[in-house]
């Protein structure tokens, strides 16, 4: 059940981050509101997470994940542009987060 809420956060997060752009700077009423509700749920999804995973685990694949989606969002739908840094930081997230999971912490 931990990572269904784990999931849950991530999602909510990546919803909050995205409509923070969207927001132009919390000048927008319903992207600057996704953006707080977004928020709030990503913390109380990633609270329950913490009760079966432990925090390091956790906090390392929401923030990674998130992080990686986040910066797949900005390549599709903002036109940001793919630099061998950009490929290389999120390859080396997502390989930490694989060794995370791989170590065996719960």
């Amino acid at each position: 059940m931990g990572f269904a809420f784990l999931a849950g956060a991530i999602a909510s997060e990546v919803v909050a981050t995205t409509a923070m752009k969207y927001s132009e700077g919390f000048s927008r009423l319903w992207p600057s509101l996704v953006t707080l509700l977004g928020y709030v749920l990503s913390f109380l999804l990633l609270a329950q997470t913490l009760k079966t995973l432990s925090i390091g685990t956790a906090y390392a694949i929401w923030s990674g994940v998130g992080t990686a989606a986040v910066a797949g969002i900005g390549l599709v739908l903002f036109g940001e542009g793919v630099t061998l840094a950009k490929v290389a930081g999120l390859t080396l997230i997502v390989v930490g987060v694989v060794v995370l999971n791989l170590g065996g912490a719960h």
